[in-house]
């Protein structure tokens, strides 16, 4: 509520200027672990492309490169997910839920338990989830409210870093198997490089990615 009150009508006011009226807002965000930046993109219902509306720092980490595997392992998801959940109350100041664990993170578990309870939140602190400073969370915690309330489902795609050639020297310097996984989600973020629209997916039985566009 009082985000609402003090960020509302500046938030509707810019929305408005990308002609994207509250009613027809569509959320769209990617996070790169090594850049520590969460980017939130917009759009109106009748529109094909999405807007990058802002850049976000991502103000802490934990783990490392590389996907989340079981309980307990420190490491922010890698991967394409949702925001199921909101959770005005929470003690990290305005959560929102990663649907992680995803069928890909079933699959490529290591041990029964993958863990859970990943979340976008405030308060600049982490063990394995997105923190972001108080300010820019209510930023994105009301944009992504609005587009729920729109029956729009909020994609999230969490990657290493950005899967492009500058970076592919730092790719190479890890393990085969994070290679690999990495090379399964690379055409979700170059379809949306070129497109600026999500890519279609589905998930093999071996976990894997696989893009139908």
């Amino acid at each position: 509520k009082k985000a609402y009150q003090q960020k509302w009508a500046g938030l509707e006011s810019e929305l408005k200027k990308l002609n994207i009226p509250a009613s027809n807002l569509e959320v769209f965000i990617r996070a790169f672990k090594h850049e520590k930046e969460l980017e939130l993109w917009v759009k109106n219902k009748s529109a094909e492309t999405f807007t990058l509306f802002k850049t976000i720092n991502i103000c802490a980490s934990s783990g490392e490169l590389g996907p989340k595997r079981k309980q307990g392992d420190l490491q922010v998801p890698e991967g394409i997910y949702d925001i199921p959940l909101f959770n005005p109350n929470s003690s990290y100041y305005l959560a929102l839920k990663v649907g992680y664990p995803n069928k890909s993170d079933r699959i490529l578990a290591k041990g029964r338990d993958p863990g859970g309870d990943i979340m976008i939140h405030g308060n600049c602190v982490t063990i394995g989830c997105i923190p972001l400073q108080d300010e820019p969370v209510e930023d994105l915690y009301l944009l992504c409210v609005e587009a729920k309330n729109n029956n729009h489902p909020i994609r999230v795609e969490i990657y290493p870093c950005k899967l492009n050639k500058e970076n592919e020297k730092l790719i190479s310097t890890y393990s085969s198997e994070n290679i690999q996984f990495w090379n399964s989600l690379k055409p979700a973020f170059a379809y949306f490089e070129l497109h600026k629209k999500p890519a279609a997916f589905s998930i093999d039985k071996m976990g894997n990615y696989v893009f139908t566009n």
